[in-house]
């Protein structure tokens, strides 16, 4: 299963952490703050384009969703018109397909309704990546303002070390806070002989549901025909 957009986000922002904070004894506090916002900028363009993606795949999913619907109301017609001609043969086999249509609609639906989910999310997501990274870039002033102000009173132009780390941490609680890991765990596959049954349940089922939807449409037009009779 591919890897879940907002778990590779995940991974850059806190690897590029995880480098930063461990260089932190080297860089100065507003190099290191520098580095974080970039780190958040790749992620707020990762969330984009991800979210850009999950809208073109529900934009696609309605389409297909569309189209399918349209191919369901013409099978239907066809399976009318078959039975009405006498043949059971090619009214069954547009009954077969009508249940197969059905099924395609229904996992389009299931897709439309996670790609839309997914787009959402990182729209939220990028949303809340902005806000972080406008606090930061704030953050980032008042650094440097605070420092200027030391330079101009005389204090050393050097950070104590404590101080950087403290940034850094600052920085990686607030890149933490703001993603939202939501990988997906595959499902175990199933035994092999228990994954035969389910099958062979499953086309007992549609031989079913087929029968049943002939059986229904011959009595829908064996009640209309006395009907069309006294109309003449």
């Amino acid at each position: 299963m591919a890897e879940s957009i907002f778990v590779r986000v995940q991974k850059v922002v806190t690897g590029g952490l995880d480098t930063a904070v461990g260089a932190a004894e080297q860089l100065s506090g507003t190099s290191l703050m520098r580095q974080a916002i970039r780190d958040m900028e790749g992620a707020i363009a990762k969330a984009r384009d991800g979210a850009e993606a999950a809208r073109s795949r529900r934009l696609h999913a309605e389409h297909q969703i569309a189209g399918a619907r349209q191919q369901l109301a013409t099978l239907k017609e066809q399976a009318r018109f078959a039975l009405g001609k006498g043949r059971d043969d090619l009214a069954e086999a547009a009954i077969a397909r009508q249940i197969d249509v059905e099924g395609h609609i229904a996992r389009l639906d299931t897709a439309r309704a996670d790609a839309a989910t997914e787009e959402r999310r990182l729209e939220d997501s990028r949303t809340e990546l902005n806000l972080r990274k406008g606090r930061m870039e704030e953050e980032l002033a008042a650094f440097q303002s605070a420092r200027r102000s030391a330079e101009l009173d005389g204090a050393a132009p050097g950070t104590p070390d404590a101080k950087v780390q403290r940034k850094a941490e600052r920085a990686e609680d607030s890149f933490r806070r703001a993603m939202t890991a939501a990988g997906a765990v595959p499902a175990d596959g199933a035994d092999a002989q228990a994954g035969a049954k389910v099958a062979e349940i499953a086309k007992l089922q549609r031989e079913a549901a087929v029968a049943e939807r002939l059986a229904a449409l011959r009595a829908n037009q064996e009640k209309a025909a006395p009907r069309r009779a006294k109309a003449r």
